[in-house]
């Protein structure tokens, strides 16, 4: 389901895996690292306090070529819930990711990325909507590994 405010894009998806293994496929930054980022993506994580106030900083490495470097400061952790941040490097917006039980099998993640200008959102919808499936596609790719060993 995605639903889109002029200054927000939403994505979510409704993956097979107990609620706390979502989140610590977000919350674990070894297991964070493995799915963060549309496909083709690795990342380089050289920061992870999540914690309020904490820094976030990593290197997304392109698949052809090019390195994305990426600082965001969390505003809010709330374990099996939701964690924000502001992101500090281009482009700018607060992002929320969700965490959801919806039965003991099932949970629903989403990423809700708030923009302060509307042309900003306009501008990066159209490309960070399929990104944010590819996204999506990695993790619950993530959550089969991570399941098959339990």
């Amino acid at each position: 389901m995605n639903s889109n405010s002029d200054n927000e894009i939403y994505s979510s998806r409704e993956v097979n895996a107990p609620l706390e293994i979502l989140y610590q496929t977000f919350a674990n930054p070894h297991q964070l690292k493995q799915w963060w980022g549309p496909e083709g993506f690795t990342n380089t994580i050289h920061e992870f306090d999540l914690r309020p106030e904490g820094k976030w900083v990593l290197t997304m490495h392109g698949p052809e070529k090019g390195n994305y470097e990426n600082s965001s400061v969390f505003k809010t952790v709330e374990p099996n819930k939701l964690i924000g941040w502001t992101r500090t490097s281009q482009p700018l917006f607060d992002m929320e990711v969700g965490f959801e039980k919806i039965s003991d099998l099932k949970s629903r993640i989403s990423f809700r990325m708030i923009f302060k200008k509307i042309e900003e959102c306009k501008k990066m919808k159209d490309f960070v909507v399929p990104k944010n499936e590819e996204n999506f596609d990695r993790l619950e790719r993530e959550l089969l590994e991570i399941l098959k060993d339990k």
